[in-house]
């Protein structure tokens, strides 16, 4: 293990390996003047937006796993960059209708490129993007994803 402490636990491994990726995304879409977490956002809005869906807010945070309150204040931020645009949906009042905005949908294609390069080279120990050690990789990440929170009992 190179850089990662000797018996080190599953959970300390996820985070370091979760904190290293923002990071180097974080770095790589700086001059694109987008974060990991907008990068996240406009990223999944635009897949949604191929699949022919306009999600509302509360969508886009279930789709992400970011909590509706941080996804609001991410895409008020991305409106006021230009790009995101965000329309109360005719059917639901309460409910914020996102879409890309034409600036919005140039941004997120350049910030796809620059994260598909960074998640290959991060990948490469495993085969890259395509290979068969980042498909088995992939497959645990998604078993360990669809576990549910276990409830935690308080020792008194």
């Amino acid at each position: 293990m190179s850089n990662a402490i000797e018996g080190a636990t599953p959970g300390f491994l996820v985070w370091r390996l979760s904190m290293k990726w923002r990071v180097a995304i974080d770095r790589g879409l700086a001059s694109l003047g987008l974060t990991h977490a907008q990068y996240s956002l406009v990223a999944s809005l635009s897949g949604m937006e191929h699949a022919g869906l306009r999600p509302s807010q509360r969508a886009l945070a279930d789709h992400t796993g970011l909590e509706a309150l941080y996804v609001s204040k991410l895409a008020r931020a991305l409106e006021s960059a230009g790009l995101v645009e965000r329309t109360i949906d005719p059917a639901d009042s309460r409910a914020v209708l996102l879409s890309l905005t034409e600036e919005g949908r140039e941004t997120t294609g350049r910030a796809v490129t620059v994260v598909r390069q960074l998640v290959d080279g991060l990948l490469a120990p495993l085969g890259g993007i395509g290979g068969v050690g980042t498909e088995a990789f992939t497959e645990a990440l998604t078993a360990l994803l669809d576990v549910p929170v276990p409830p935690v009992s308080r020792e008194e």
